[in-house]
């Protein structure tokens, strides 16, 4: 080695050193200047381990559930600050958004029975700081339909949200697997079995259905329905884990935190540790390197079909991921994409960048391909009224449906957490239909006005949260429960 060569080392590993140093403290600065944590930033409820998940069953796990709920509530009795203690706090128990004050606590598991017989089951798996709320409007669809319905509230979920500081997503597969035994359980061997998963829940379908194909043991699904699915995640995810190493210092513990907000929200978390970016990633890595791997190994020819709902627009999975590590890898067994394209007659539209133009077309390959793409868009630049271009799989042409549908003029796009509820839902719709009151309605808030005022900033009230489209979401996943019980004939 010569000396030049070794100078030059050691200038780099200086510099490294430097820039690691400055990141180090520049990240303290930024997580010092936030407000202090809370005791649901401190608080970790104790979950089941995943061999007590696997040993135990259905309702085993709602007793433990009964029970994590019963110690999170002592503790927050006793651990909240008087300053904690106003009506925008889902933890004081004085709040209208206090989760067990409502006729029905949707952050706990639960099942809907179909009248009669169940003809099938399903199992619905909410996102990452989500709750069992988020797929309730499906799950009321399959039990009209004569299904029963399992949904689970996922470990370190619908509690605080330093849960999520040191859940691991194994625990997350683990009560996946634990319902599908509930709803087979429930349905019987010979009845069918679907699993629709939103966000990160559409990443564990699709796991435990890799599973399912090389373990004869596990029941197989007949049919995935995937809701924003998280198969690929924001780069700053694979180096989240770097944003908390100040956090190894107790002094600097707000640092394992990537977002420190009030919690205003009933059933979902708003503030977020850093573990929870850094399990998703490690979810996502293992399932593409999966799917890539069943494909060459010739596993893939079995897996059930997939409907798969997707904005064109996510800021929390990769839309485009979706594409290349999911449905470029499927065989021609069915399976469907459906993307929501931008609102191109929107007021907005003269300040869409002009990368919008072309994206829906940059993202997908050309066709012919192994399944059916259906993309929900305007007519044309100066039609609001929204059709279903469809390209049929091994096709090169689309033909196009409209759909009578609409964009509201204000709204540009969909969003990651729009798909899965309707206008009319309670809490995240635009216009609530005012069947239910959880005491806020977020999706309603124009969230216009002067700065300072509010306890959030303006962003967390921009990103729509429902779906105006949602009416054919529902359309297309009943075309797929069968057999299915007939409705009541009309008096």
């Amino acid at each position: 080695m010569t000396a030049g060569l070794v100078r030059w080392m050691k200038r780099a590993g200086i510099l490294a050193a430097v820039v690691v140093v400055t990141l180090f403290v520049g990240r303290i600065v930024e997580t010092q200047r936030g407000p202090p944590l809370r005791v649901w930033h401190t608080y970790v409820p104790e979950e089941l381990t995943v061999d007590e998940m696997e040993r135990t069953d259905w309702a085993g796990y709602v007793k433990a559930e009964a029970a994590l709920f019963e110690r999170l509530g002592a503790e927050l009795k006793s651990g909240l600050e008087e300053e904690d203690r106003i009506p925008g706090n889902r933890y004081f128990d004085g709040s209208p958004i206090y989760p067990p004050r409502f006729q029905q606590d949707w952050n706990r598991s639960y099942v809907l029975e179909p009248d009669g017989p169940p003809l099938g089951a399903v199992v619905f798996l909410h996102g990452l700081t989500d709750s069992p709320y988020s797929l309730r409007h499906i799950a009321r669809l399959y039990r009209a339909a004569g299904w029963v319905s399992v949904a689970p509230r996922l470990p370190a979920h619908g509690t605080v949200p330093a849960a999520l500081s040191s859940v691991q997503w194994e625990e997350w597969h683990a009560a996946t697997r634990l319902a599908v035994r509930e709803a087979r359980r429930r349905a019987g061997p010979s009845t069918p079995l679907h699993i629709v998963g939103f966000s990160n829940g559409g990443a564990l379908a699709m796991m435990y259905a890799l599973d399912a194909l090389g373990d004869k043991a596990l029941p197989r699904p007949d049919r995935l329905v995937l809701i924003s699915p998280m198969i690929g995640v924001t780069s700053f995810a694979r180096f989240a884990g770097l944003a908390g190493l100040p956090a190894m210092l107790p002094r600097f513990a707000k640092a394992a935190w990537l977002s420190n907000m009030p919690e205003f929200n009933p059933f979902k978390y708003n503030s977020f540790p850093v573990n929870g970016a850094t399990q998703s990633h490690r979810l996502t890595q293992v399932l593409q390197g999966r799917i890539a791997r069943y494909e060459r190994e010739g596993k893939l020819g079995e897996i059930a079909p997939i409907l798969t709902f997707q904005s064109v627009l996510d800021y929390t999975v990769h839309t485009k991921a979706i594409i290349d590590a999911l449905y470029a890898h499927l065989p021609r067994n069915g399976s469907e994409l459906v993307l929501f394209d931008l609102n191109r007659a929107a007021l907005f539209s003269p300040l869409l960048r002009s990368s919008m133009e072309t994206l829906v077309e940059r993202m997908l390959p050309a066709p012919p391909r192994n399944y059916r793409t259906t993309i929900i868009t305007n007519g044309g630049p100066d039609d609001r009224e929204e059709v279903a271009r469809v390209t049929e799989a091994g096709q090169t042409t689309s033909t196009v449906r409209p759909l009578g549908m609409y964009y509201p003029q204000d709204v540009f796009s969909l969003s990651h957490v729009a798909l899965p509820f309707p206008p009319g839902d309670a809490l995240y719709g635009l216009q609530p239909d005012g069947t239910e009151d959880y005491g806020i309605a977020l999706g309603a808030m124009a969230g216009r006005g002067e700065r300072g005022a509010l306890v959030v900033s303006l962003d967390a009230l921009l990103r729509v949260s429902s779906n105006p489209f949602f009416a054919y979401v529902i359309e297309r996943v009943d075309e797929g429960i069968a057999p299915r019980r007939p409705a009541p004939a009309a008096r």
